[in-house]
């Protein structure tokens, strides 16, 4: 071994200097080492890379002391940014990572784990204003269960998803009230139960208990101490990451500079987050394990919102019949399909599914974007991998059995995502993240199985082989229309995969945007054809979750002239397309969502339910912070840029003009949830008229309708479908069975587009009178 040269100098021809030890020609011992740009490191050194303490001082200002290893930030230290922000705590390769405490510019504070540069795990975010929460983050977001304590006095304690109030929780207001119940992003949502200040409450303890969650928060992070980031200070985390990983100093390929990563932090929450909604901010004391004081009131009051408008109210003072059903009320909001788990019938093809989608998503991100050619959609345009269990040189060890996978037109679909602004690693994340994809029933006769991914942004259906050739051979067309027609409502498409398994089973998928992926719950499901074949459901089969059929639409729907004539025209457009492809037996899927119905009755010559004009009476709340019912369930107001949350990955046009405002671009207000840009087929806003039998009018002189607020969800779904004179014989021959001229027996698909939307215009959205 050299012995080490001390104190010597030397400049580089890039004019970088390093005046300390060296070995060799490299950097050894201790050193300070100073780059052209004036950006400063001082302190120990191993064969040319920092290594060990030492303090790196940019030149921009932020500075850095603490642990090195191999060139990194790595093992624990203290940065101080830009705009005066500091953490202190666990490093892994640049980003925060383990438990630290970051001090922001505003005076907020974290205190807790961190993953990969964000908050992630326990941990207690203090607002400079006082407001505090203690519980669990995912991604930089409340997620999970929470307490937050605001300086009012106001409490919440129950679950979040993506910082909003999501799932069974309490809120306690400061005057000692009380309301159990649950919430749907942000908004109470469901039954629930109000007790004054004063009332006899049950054992929080118990209930927590019957909601499904134990007091885990107290455990993972105390509430009485900060977070103790001195038993960190000798830790050192190990690394097992190639050279061809680490950063290099320059100090043999030329000069460099720790990744500016490392300056990028994790910042607090923005304006825009939802905790602005709250009314004030308060220093943190939960009083969560004491035993709440008991009143002698016995009045408690029965309550049911529906996307935080209060839809109901009673009177009740029987505590024992209220904590019995408060056993079932708060069980958390309930999903729709069964989550894969191990052992599931599905986990492994799910994992399989996930492997593959993550590899070509992988590889054909960083391929420099371009216009699709003729050859991206032919047969070599493939990307074919099999994915041994123990991995090989080009895929990694897995947990799953071995199979082998086929990516169709990748090319074709990298760019159809980034059309509607998909971003790849939120694709991978979606699909391919921690979380387990959910399982679905099919809907259909096809037999199909249906995925989802958790946060519901993407369907995956199972394929025949004859569906597959469809849609490959209808893809160069429907790319081309999807380019064409920013509004079009037909099916997104952003995948087609095979995979096959040992013993020769093979398993098609292809991934679909989730036209349903809105904020707002829908209550009503209805796939239409404009048929009477076949087309009612079973009353005894009908749930929340049915879709429901032709003969189940009970609704007349009214929209403002300009979105009527915009979405006929584009339904026209979307038609004629799947026409000239030879596609038949498609649906329009329809999607409701009620605004407070049993408050929104009223006779059919009512008050324009789009009069933009209209607004709400003071603030809209009451003095414990309840909503209180709006004159209207919705508003159109003009459209703010910024302002308005963004669709789904179904939808991205541009806002629609509406001529009872005047021809101008509008958002959709609902007061108590927020405001949505409405684009065809996305947030549109509509009357829904139910005409009354003769058995619940009150006079049997004139028809009277219940008059709903209702904002519409439309797709064209079903679109893999071609027809030939197979299916043609043999729809006839069902056609003299049924004798059903509406039926799709005997049509070609000239006839059914217009059969489908003739039916539209006369049946389901008729000009208004």
């Amino acid at each position: 071994m050299e012995a080490s040269e001390r104190h010597m100098e030397k400049v580089f021809l890039n004019g970088d200097i390093y005046v300390g030890d060296f070995k060799g020609m490299l950097p050894h011992g201790t050193g300070k080492y100073t780059w052209s740009d004036g950006s400063i490191y001082e302190g120990e050194w191993e064969e040319g890379k920092m290594t060990g303490k030492g303090h790196f001082q940019w030149a921009s200002g932020a500075a850095y002391e603490g642990d090195f290893s191999g060139g990194f930030l790595h093992g624990f230290g203290t940065f101080t940014g830009l705009d005066g922000s500091v953490y202190t705590g666990a490093w892994r390769m640049n980003v925060q990572n383990g438990v630290g405490n970051k001090k922001y510019c505003n005076s907020d504070i974290y205190e807790g784990s961190w993953k990969e540069g964000v908050r992630n795990g326990c941990g207690r975010y203090t607002w400079n204003a006082q407001n505090t929460y203690v519980g669990n983050w995912k991604d930089g977001k409340m997620c999970g269960r929470g307490v937050m304590n605001w300086e009012n006095g106001d409490l919440f304690d129950g679950f979040w998803l993506d910082g909003l109030r999501h799932g069974s929780g309490f809120y306690r207001f400061a005057d000692g009230g009380y309301y159990f119940g649950t919430w749907t992003r942000g908004q109470k949502d469901g039954p629930g139960t109000f007790y004054p200040a004063g009332s006899k409450l049950p054992s929080l303890t118990r209930w927590r208990s019957t909601a499904g969650y134990y007091d885990k928060i107290q455990t993972m992070l105390p509430h009485t101490s900060p977070v103790n980031l001195g038993e960190l200070r000798d830790h050192k985390l190990g690394m097992k990451h190639s050279l061809s990983e680490k950063l290099s100093f320059g100090l043999v390929r030329g000069s460099g500079r720790i990744s500016h990563r490392t300056i990028s932090l994790d910042g607090a929450p923005s304006a825009d987050d939802p905790l602005a909604e709250v009314p004030a901010r308060d220093s943190f004391s939960t009083d969560e394990d004491q035993t709440v004081e008991q009143g002698s009131c016995n009045l408690v009051y029965e309550r049911e919102y529906m996307q935080g408008v209060l839809i109901s109210e009673r009177v009740r003072n029987n505590e024992a019949e209220m904590t019995q059903k408060n056993k079932c009320e708060l069980k958390g909001t309930k999903k729709s399909g069964e989550t894969i788990f191990k052992g599931h019938r599905s986990y492994y093809l799910m994992l399989n599914l996930q492997l593959g989608i993550r590899y070509t998503v992988g590889k054909i991100t960083p391929v420099p974007r371009r216009e699709v050619r003729s050859s991206d959609f032919g047969p070599r345009a493939r990307i074919r991998m099999y994915f041994p269990r123990k991995g090989s040189q080009l895929t990694p060890p897995h947990y799953s059995i071995g199979f082998y996978w086929k990516d169709y037109c990748p090319m074709v679909f990298r760019n159809l995502r980034e059309m509607f602004k998909i971003d790849a690693a939120d694709y991978m994340m979606s699909i391919c993240g921690c979380d387990s994809l959910r399982e679905l029933s099919s809907p259909g006769k096809s037999g199909s199985i249906f995925y989802l991914s958790q946060d519901e942004r993407f369907f995956i259906k199972t394929l025949k082989e004859s569906e597959l050739k469809v849609l490959l051979k209808m893809l160069p067309k429907y790319y081309e229309h999807v380019k064409r027609h920013d509004n079009t409502l037909i099916t997104k498409f952003f995948g087609l995969h095979h995979i096959t398994l040992r013993g020769g089973r093979e398993v098609r998928f292809v991934v679909m945007g989730n036209m349903f992926c809105t904020g707002l719950r829908i209550h009503r499901h209805y796939d239409l054809k404009g048929s009477s074949h076949g087309r009612s459901t079973n009353e005894h089969d009908i749930d929340e979750n049915t879709t429901l059929k032709d003969l189940d639409l009970k609704y007349e729907f009214y929209l403002d002239k300009s979105l009527r004539d915009s979405l006929f025209k584009q339904i026209s457009l979307d038609c004629t397309f799947l026409e000239s492809q030879c596609i038949i037996d498609y649906s329009l899927l329809l999607g409701l969502h009620f605004r407070a119905p049993e408050h929104l009755k009223a006779p059919l010559g009512s008050a324009d339910v789009l009069d933009h004009e209209s607004s709400l009476a003071g603030d809209g709340t009451s003095s414990h912070g309840e909503l209180l019912i709006p004159s209207k369930g919705l508003l159109l107001v003009t459209h703010e840029p910024g302002v308005s949350i963004p669709p789904g990955p179904h939808s991205r046009g541009n806002p629609l003009r509406v001529s009872s405002a005047g021809n101008k671009e509008v958002d959709l207000f609902l007061p108590g949830t927020g405001r949505l840009t409405v684009q065809l087929g996305v947030h549109m806003p509509a009357q829904a008229n139910r005409k009354l039998p003769h058995a619940e009018a009150d006079s049997t002189e004139a028809e009277l309708f219940e008059v709903y607020d209702v904002v519409l969800y439309l797709g064209i779904i079903d679109i893999l479908q071609e027809y030939n004179m197979k299916k043609k014989i043999e729809h006839a021959c069902k056609s003299l069975l049924h004798s059903d001229p509406l039926s799709i027996s005997v049509i070609e698909p000239k006839q059914y587009h217009e059969r489908l939307i003739n039916f539209l215009e006369e049946k389901v959205f008729p000009h208004k009178t």
